[in-house]
């Protein structure tokens, strides 16, 4: 008898909590140390700093695929306690595994050490060592061709689109900790820039294909502009990185962007990335904060690479800002309501 789906899917990935585990005592002793751990108590004391500045809008990026790892609660209670005040993110970190988990589904603890054509067979997919169902993400994909489906044929930024999805999990939600949920429920935009290559890439994909003259599709300018706006209407920005490529070049352009409508603004105030990936092959993801400052896009007095792994990091990093407390004083910026009303005034609280 052959090996069955449920043979393979068995435990779930349990997301870390960040309200659970207090780090500080374990990051302020790293800050006495060296190397990366120096490094780390570092980057998490910008964040916190980031937190405790009136003026600081928080940029978090995601890369990599982080969610089904188990970081997904992280980004969850960020976001339902006024940590972060935009998200630019790969697809797969807010459609495929997020979105994916608010509809029922769920990512399963697995093995690198597997027979990959074994698992295609039994249609399961592979991110390294969790596993995922893939005909549980086809029901994803169906899904957002569903909602763009209700929607009327124009051009949406990924974050005009990301909020359809938000509206839709209102009624449907099957999880305490979506992303995308809170995000609209507290005004947080989350932008996709990319939003094509995850899986509503394919939903939008046959969305497209069955309505070839009136559709909705995705327009990746009005992301940049948007993002934009925020920008030059915030005082002080800070990114908070996990990983690079797209979501990381995007946040940082955000800074020159305004030079090409004649206006200016600041560099990112604050800058904290966490990567393994190696600056020495001239690749975004590498690149250091202080390359990003030739660019104008970030300053160097308050930037800080750590080169560590995601799953290691950030919950150090998040829970250490967290038990700290400085978000507790913050006030709700709802870039999302500002961007969402063209005429909306900039926010009394950033004024």
């Amino acid at each position: 008898m052959g090996m069955k789906k449920t043979d393979v899917l068995k435990e779930q990935i349990v997301h870390f909590d960040i309200t659970k585990h207090n780090t500080v005592a374990m990051v302020e002793a790293m800050s006495k140390m060296a190397f990366s751990a120096r490094d780390l108590a570092r980057a998490a004391a910008i964040y916190d700093q980031m937190l405790a500045d009136k003026d600081c809008s928080v940029i978090l990026c995601l890369a990599g695929s982080l969610f089904s790892a188990g970081l997904k609660k992280i980004v969850f209670d960020m976001v339902s306690n006024n940590m972060v005040d935009a998200i630019v993110s790969t697809g797969a970190n807010i459609v495929d595994q997020d979105f994916f988990e608010a509809l029922g589904f769920k990512h399963y603890k697995g093995s690198k050490w597997v027979d990959d054509k074994q698992m295609r067979a039994l249609r399961v997919d592979r991110i390294y060592d969790t596993f995922i169902d893939e005909d549980q993400l086809g029901i994803c994909d169906w899904t957002i061709s569903g909602i763009a489906g209700t929607l009327k044929p124009r051009p949406y930024s990924s974050r005009e689109f990301i909020e359809e999805m938000g509206k839709h999990l209102v009624k449907k939600c099957k999880v305490k900790d979506s992303v995308v949920l809170s995000a609209y429920q507290k005004s947080v935009p989350i932008f996709v820039p990319a939003f094509s290559d995850c899986s509503a890439g394919f939903g939008l994909l046959h969305h497209q294909w069955h309505n070839p003259d009136e559709h909705a599709s995705i327009d990746s300018a009005k992301d940049f502009l948007e993002l934009v706006r925020v920008k030059l209407a915030a005082k002080e920005t800070g990114l908070l990185m996990i990983g690079g490529g797209v979501p990381k070049n995007f946040a940082q352009d955000i800074t020159v962007g305004p030079e090409m409508i004649g206006l200016e603004t600041t560099m990112h105030k604050y800058a904290v990335q966490i990567t393994v990936a190696d600056e020495r092959d001239g690749a975004l993801s590498g690149s250091t904060l202080r390359e990003a400052c030739s660019w104008g896009k970030v300053d160097t007095v308050y930037e800080q690479m750590v080169y560590a792994e995601a799953t290691m990091a950030l919950p150090l990093l998040a829970s250490y800002a967290y038990h700290k407390g400085s978000w507790k004083n913050r006030a709700a910026r709802k870039w999302s309501a500002f961007l969402n009303d063209e005429k909306a005034k900039i926010p009394a609280a950033l004024r």
